[in-house]
């Protein structure tokens, strides 16, 4: 009996979730430059032409990623509270997208950063530029009810903290203290000590160590 079109329209979904999933492993495995679509390709259990069906590049396996990626820093978008139940909000959003995505996070910075990868990144940049800019007007606006003399400077400092925070933890997963850094930061905001700590494994503040 043939399938209906609802099924095949829900089996071609899954096989590229399924590629998608592999390119993501084989990235974080390999590096975005050392992977190739023959790895990702085994990696999926798919031939290579439907691969190539969804994706004909490495490219816009990656560009995909990356816009799912930018599609979940929005999610502050929802937030509500006062200006310091936002902050908080936004603040413990970004480091637990860090601790639990960070094969994700560690393809966004090596594409941000490499001069052959940064132009796959910033036409993604570019074409979320609108939800983007909502994103960033989102945070200035919590910093304006905050009372802030330049809620657009602070918006930059906030986020470029937070990225530092997730290279950080990128690279020194097992020795970064992020319930430490975490609390740090509400301090250095004026923010009421948080209640609870993250459900994360945090180790102890002792020294950043590659292991």
């Amino acid at each position: 009996m043939p399938r209906s079109a609802t099924a095949n329209q829900e089996l071609r979904e899954r096989s590229r979730e399924r590629i998608l999933g592999a390119a993501l492993e084989v990235f974080a495995a390999k590096g975005y430059e050392a992977a190739s679509i023959s790895e990702i390709t085994a990696a999926a259990g798919v031939s290579r032409g439907l691969v190539s069906y969804y994706f004909a590049t490495k490219e816009q396996l990656a560009a995909e990623l990356l816009d799912r990626w930018l599609d979940g820093i929005t999610a502050i978008l929802t937030l509500e509270g006062t200006p310091d139940e936002r902050l908080a909000g936004i603040i413990d959003g970004a480091l637990m997208a860090a601790a639990t995505t960070l094969p994700i996070q560690r393809l966004a910075i090596t594409l941000m950063m490499q001069p052959t990868t940064h132009d796959v990144f910033a036409q993604v940049e570019a074409d979320k530029s609108i939800r983007l800019a909502q994103v960033e007007d989102a945070i200035r606006a919590v910093f304006a009810d905050r009372g802030a003399a330049e809620p657009a400077v602070e918006e930059m400092l906030l986020r470029a903290t937070l990225e530092g925070v997730t290279v950080k933890l990128a690279i020194y997963q097992q020795t970064f203290p992020l319930e430490a850094v975490r609390r740090r930061l509400y301090a250095g905001y004026a923010l009421p000590e948080p209640a609870f700590p993250l459900p994360i494994t945090s180790p102890p503040v002792h020294r950043l160590r590659a292991k």
